[in-house]
């Protein structure tokens, strides 16, 4: 299990990094007409919605543990997530050639923001400390006989300016790929206003885990547009919201 979600959810982010930044290679082509891309593609990126969006759900998560221990939940969707990313990428059908690809100094400006919101990713990840994007830690915990840890309130990083670091700056790689053609134009939007809702559903569940101290931190700081210079201040678990 640990050495599957490594491979999948490993194999599956380095690609799509690389599909971020240089589009999609067409590893296989069905020549399509430029409409039926365009269907097919928005059928791929849906289907990958719909898979990543029912596996972060609690009602999905509670089945599955009827199935597995819940140790094993965060590898599952690591697998599954990265199986399905893999597959969207494999199956990608070009549109045509980019009806905007700047040159020269213009197009490093491109590359130049896709490395800095990939840094400001990783810088965000960091952060969050308790970050596990293959679900090793407690299938790890679990072999150690260790007992889960309690999950606390912790504002480090950028998440001092924002609430949704990591969307921001994935949604910043979306559009950083300096060559834009129809199907690249609608990956970006699709998966722009995927990531938007994600982000609101996100905020009820987090609502839900910490309550009253993350409706402070909500009313404190935006949740994807910084909009001041001074950040909120770094916040430990011994965090409690001022009264209201």
């Amino acid at each position: 299990m640990i050495s599957l979600a490594v491979l999948f959810g490993g194999l599956s982010l380095i690609l799509f990094l690389l599909f971020l930044l240089t589009g999609s290679p067409e590893l296989v082509s069905f020549n399509l007409g430029p409409n039926e891309v365009l269907w097919w593609d928005t059928g791929l990126c849906i289907a990958f919605f719909f898979q990543h969006s029912i596996m972060v759900r609690k009602s999905f998560r509670q089945r599955l543990a009827w199935l597995l221990p819940p140790e094993f939940e965060g590898a599952v969707y690591a697998i599954a997530s990265g199986i399905a990313l893999l597959i969207l990428m494999v199956l990608w059908q070009k549109s045509g050639p980019p009806f905007m690809g700047p040159r020269g100094f213009f197009r490093w400006l491109f590359y130049i923001a896709y490395l800095l919101s990939f840094i400001g990713f990783f810088w965000g990840a960091r952060a969050l400390g308790a970050f596990d994007p293959y679900g090793l830690k407690p299938i790890l915990g679990r072999l150690r006989g260790k007992r889960p840890r309690r999950m606390w309130f912790v504002v480090m990083g950028p998440y001092r300016w924002v609430r949704h670091p990591l969307y921001l700056f994935m949604i910043l790689m979306i559009w950083a790929c300096p060559d834009l053609t129809a199907d690249r134009l609608l990956f970006n939007g699709l998966w722009t206003v995927w990531i938007v809702m994600g982000s609101i559903l996100e905020e009820r569940d987090l609502v839900f885990e910490f309550g009253d101290v993350y409706r402070e931190y909500q009313r404190k700081v935006p949740m994807l547009i910084p909009r001041r210079l001074h950040p909120l201040p770094e916040v430990g678990p011994n965090f409690h919201p001022s009264p209201s």
